[in-house]
């Protein structure tokens, strides 16, 4: 008797992960746009390392609040809905930091943009749960997931020439306004998969035989953080979150002060290190991906690509002190990649470990956790930069987090089982 043959689905879902992909394209290259100026505006403006690291918490700060208060919005209102406002309210913050002229100016605007931006990832994972069947989810989270990638890369080509020409704030509103092109987009293409025309109805069967079971259809936080899935996810979020954030906002000037780049010349290894993490992106989910077709279980595929990811981090402990640009470019680029492929493996275990309604919850509920510790790093970077000028034990701290994460999420979650919720 031959073996039963995978449920083909519509080609469609691409379609919605491209979307997905774009939308967190625009959403990294508005929030990077601030690091890219930070060397320009601090002298411009004349602020501190602890008042940009206070306008960089800003942000933070808001992402924070944002992620629970999206993550949860958008389990009742729905993905369409949920993600357009999100992409409608960052759009604005995004353009409005061209009014900023002070400290507190750049903070207001860069919290307005926290609290916007705050919506992407849950609506993103959200989108890929009601999308794709289990074993593609890890590959679908690493294709959007690879827009911050994109997104890192592009702006460092766009705003050093809009600012060159136009001015800094030219690069606020060009890139701020890329959201509203996209809105259109997902407004006119974007529906759930019962009511979407481009899949038959035998199609959303296979999808919703792949859900975590469960009788409840309302799911509050305080039901999640009874699970220990739930906190495998919120752990590993915010372990790895800070680093991520750290190369966003700091590596710019870690680069300025190393090694003297300007702003014309800072492109060239922001873009080495961002073209390396799309491939991390993908290659991560993709790897999980593979395996699980090779019939690995769940647990066994999902935590082994997570810890191959974690050990290709640790070299970037030698970034710091790397006695040419280039060496540092590698260094910090293989970590950026492989922070890249965990991220898409970890977005993947909310949708396989919760039922639909909840995973954009956990993913705020993580989201909020990692903005949290975010907070903590920023402020600890600027007060170790101020005192000692040094970003050695900046990056052994990037070197180590993900393997002390990947430990504890094994702890908490030895096999992987969907959380009962019922």
């Amino acid at each position: 008797m031959m073996a039963a043959r995978p449920t083909a689905f519509s080609n469609w879902r691409w379609v919605i992960c491209a979307l997905l992909f774009f939308a967190t394209t625009i959403n990294y290259m508005d929030r990077q746009v601030l690091g890219l100026l930070a060397p320009t505006l601090q002298h411009e403006i004349g602020w501190s390392e602890t008042q940009y690291a206070n306008i960089i918490v800003a942000f933070q700060a808001a992402y924070a609040l944002g992620l629970v208060a999206f993550g949860h919005g958008i389990d009742l209102i729905g993905t369409r809905k949920g993600y357009a406002l999100s992409v409608l309210v960052w759009s604005v913050a995004a353009m409005a930091h061209a009014l900023a002229r002070s400290v507190t100016g750049f903070g207001i605007a860069r919290f307005a943009l926290g609290l916007g931006e705050s919506g992407n990832f849950p609506a993103a994972v959200k989108a890929v749960g009601e999308w794709f069947p289990v074993r593609e989810r890890a590959l679908a989270n690493g294709i959007f997931n690879s827009g911050c990638n994109v997104g890192a890369v592009l702006a460092p080509l766009l705003v050093p020439w809009l600012t060159l020409r136009w001015g800094w704030p030219a690069a606020f509103v060009a890139l701020g306004a890329l959201g509203f092109i996209w809105l259109l987009f997902w407004l006119l293409f974007y529906k759930s998969p019962e009511r979407s025309r481009h899949i038959a109805p035998a199609e959303s069967a296979p999808l919703r035989n792949d859900l975590p079971e469960t009788r409840s259809p309302q799911i509050t936080w305080a039901r999640l953080l009874a699970c220990r899935q739930a906190w495998a996810f919120i752990v590993g979020y915010a372990f790895s979150a800070p680093v991520w954030w750290f190369y966003l906002y700091w590596l710019p000037k870690f680069l300025n002060r190393q090694y003297g780049l300007d702003l014309e010349s800072l492109g060239a290894p922001l873009v080495v290190i961002y073209s390396m993490t799309c491939f991390g992106s993908i290659g991560g989910g993709w790897l999980s991906s593979a395996l699980l077709q090779r019939g690995w279980s769940l647990n066994a595929s999902r935590k082994t690509a997570m810890l191959a990811c974690a050990l290709c981090v640790v070299p970037v402990v030698f970034a710091a002190h790397a006695s040419h640009l280039w060496l540092a470019t590698v260094l910090i680029g293989i970590a950026a990649s492989a922070h890249q492929g965990w991220a898409a493996n970890l977005f993947a275990l909310a949708s396989d470990l919760f039922p639909p309604q909840a995973v954009g919850s956990v993913v705020g509920l993580g989201g909020m956790a990692g903005a949290l510790t975010a907070v903590a790093f920023s402020e600890s970077t600027g007060f170790i930069l101020q005192t000692t000028g040094s970003y050695w034990s900046l990056f052994a701290v990037a070197a180590s987090v993900y393997l002390v994460a990947l430990a504890i999420i094994h702890w908490l979650s030895p096999r992987l089982q969907p959380a009962r919720l019922d």
